[in-house]
């Protein structure tokens, strides 16, 4: 049985897959079988998945996507380590709109249900979100694209480390691709309040 803390830190963000590896519509259902149960605020139930597993519609998402912002000199992954498919996390402007906290904890359900089934995937927030609407054929009125999710099998290790002296907490990739993520300490993120 897997610890919630050891899937936790399994859980990592990746952008390099083993693309061959298929990710089947039945698999992308039960990770937003789990999405649909979580938490929503005022119970709106807003948001709305679509799958991406078609090549053309996968070039699609790709091309409309920031991949790295922190690897300066990376366009994102080469063909053959793309995501082996994409959900698309909308929001239904007819039932509700703005629902960031809602987009948080479906994402990260997701993940972790991609996470404990031996996948990987990455939640991207930077999407031009126009031109992906317009080439996917998504009504913005109707719907807003707030999030893509990658999923697929990871084709790269993550590793957790410390921040620097220098207080960055930038990822990077050393000579043999391994991609470091510092990470703050337990102390520094917990705040004493003043005693009154």
């Amino acid at each position: 049985m897997v610890v919630l803390k050891e899937l936790v830190l399994k859980n990592r963000t990746y952008r390099r897959f083993f693309e061959e590896e298929i990710v089947s519509e039945d698999t992308l259902r039960e990770l937003v079988d789990l999405a649909r149960t979580v938490p929503s605020t005022a119970n709106s139930q807003a948001l709305k998945f679509a799958f991406v597993t078609k090549e053309a519609e996968k070039e699609k998402v790709f091309e409309n996507l920031g991949w790295a912002a922190a690897l300066k000199d990376w366009d994102g992954p080469e063909k053959g380590e793309r995501p082996s498919a994409y959900i698309l996390v909308l929001c239904d402007q007819g039932l509700a709109k703005n629902k960031p906290i809602d987009d948080g904890i479906v994402a990260q359900t997701i993940m972790l249900g991609a996470c404990e089934k031996g996948l990987g995937g990455c939640i991207f927030g930077n999407i031009k979100r126009k031109e992906l609407s317009d080439a996917l054929g998504i009504d913005m009125e109707e719907f807003s694209i707030d999030l893509v999710i990658a999923v697929g099998k990871p084709k790269e290790t993550v590793v957790i480390t410390e921040v620097g002296e220098d207080g960055s907490t930038d990822y990077y990739r050393d000579e043999k691709q391994i991609h470091y993520v510092p990470k703050r300490s337990l102390n520094d993120l917990i705040l004493k309040l003043p005693e009154k």
